[in-house]
């Protein structure tokens, strides 16, 4: 939706911040539905839920591409959240059981790039398509796309084998939630994914229409074609998951943070070129952070892992929402330089836990990677 909310605010003459609610609903009903998704997932296996989960969401896009008002996109980007909520609560615990621990980081790198990839291919096809047959027309050919994921996934994806499904009730669910928020490290790890994923949103929510603006004047395609830095954040992802691996996961976290922050000031330049480098930093870092913060939490969580996961996304979407919209309204109180402010302030926060509050947290697993913190 990303590409198009200039289209949808001037579509149904609504203010930016307004349009960027098609981003919010969904993510706070998928933060929401992540705690059922990742509950369900113990009760009743991995794969199953995630294919469903992925061909309901990827039906729901064509409806959307049809909505006839603003009220009804965003009751189904609504059910859309809650749809695909299945597919990050599951996924990221199922790597966590199926790979082995020393290869946990790189693994979950490169799922990571996979959202990466994801997330470049969707806006930049919506982008181009609905620059030349509009918004609707964009979301056809996404959803097109997402049928033809899920069914690969459907066909390719192997059963679990580290993980046996298991009926638990409501008490045991409570109690697990519990205790992963209780744990000394993984609150910290949450309120980092809330942070880095808000500011993330923000940025790639509000530069479009900066960038639509004067002196600039881009077209939805050249706006789409910029996306494509997000091929970076999937080669970031992978990169840094492997270093974490070696080096330690906060060492590599708090760079990550910083080259995000780095790029975030980039993108103040008046010229374009510059704003593009920005972007592509930002990227980069944003992407670096994602996962080696969501690597930690599948690490340090020894059971219940799709309740770990269920949190740590619950965070790091509700950061979506929260962040994502109050970037709009600094963007229209002070313009673009509002935003850079705004998600600088989150960033830094961000810092102070990576470098300051995670230096005393290890792993929950007697590794090596103990003794590096």
């Amino acid at each position: 939706m990303q590409p198009v909310l200039p289209a949808l605010a001037a579509q149904f003459a609504v203010a930016p911040a307004t349009a960027s609610l098609v981003l919010s609903v969904s993510t706070v009903a998928l933060a929401v539905a992540l705690f059922a998704a990742g509950s369900l997932s113990e009760s009743f296996g991995r794969k199953v839920p995630i294919v469903a989960s992925l061909l309901i969401s990827s039906g729901i896009t064509f409806l959307c591409a049809a909505a006839p008002n603003f009220g009804a996109l965003l009751g189904l980007r609504l059910l859309e959240g809650i749809a695909i909520s299945g597919v990050p609560a599951i996924a990221m615990a199922y790597i966590s059981e199926e790979v082995a621990p020393e290869a946990l980081g790189f693994s979950m790198g490169l799922y990571v790039a996979g959202t990466a990839l994801g997330g470049m291919s969707g806006r930049f096809v919506v982008g181009i398509v609905a620059d030349h047959a509009g918004w609707r027309a964009g979301l056809i050919a996404i959803a097109i796309v997402a049928v033809a994921c899920a069914v690969a996934v459907a066909l390719l994806l192997p059963a679990s084998r580290g993980f046996t499904p298991h009926a638990q009730s409501a008490r045991e669910h409570v109690h697990a939630y519990r205790a992963h928020v209780s744990d000394a490290g993984l609150p910290w790890l949450y309120a980092t994914g809330f942070i880095i994923m808000g500011a993330f949103v923000a940025i790639y929510n509000y530069i479009g229409f900066r960038l639509l603006a004067p002196p600039f004047l881009l077209s939805q395609s050249a706006i789409g074609a910029i996306f494509v830095v997000y091929l970076l954040g999937s080669v970031a992802s992978a990169v840094m998951g492997r270093l974490a691996d070696r080096y330690g996961r906060r060492n590599v976290l708090w760079i990550s943070e910083a080259i995000f922050l780095a790029g975030v000031l980039v993108t103040l330049a008046r010229d374009l070129v510059t704003i593009v480098c920005g972007i592509a930093i930002l990227t980069v870092g944003f992407f670096g952070a994602h996962s080696v913060a969501s690597s930690w939490v599948g690490r340090r969580a020894t059971s219940n892992r799709a309740h770990a996961t269920a949190l740590y996304l619950f965070a790091y979407y509700l950061g979506s929402s929260v962040l994502g919209s109050l970037g709009g309204i600094a963007f229209g109180a002070a313009g673009w330089t509002g935003t850079v402010v705004a998600v600088a302030a989150a960033l830094a926060a961000a810092l102070v836990i990576a470098v300051v509050v995670l230096r005393v947290v290890t792993p929950a697993s007697p590794v090596a990677e103990a003794t590096r913190g």
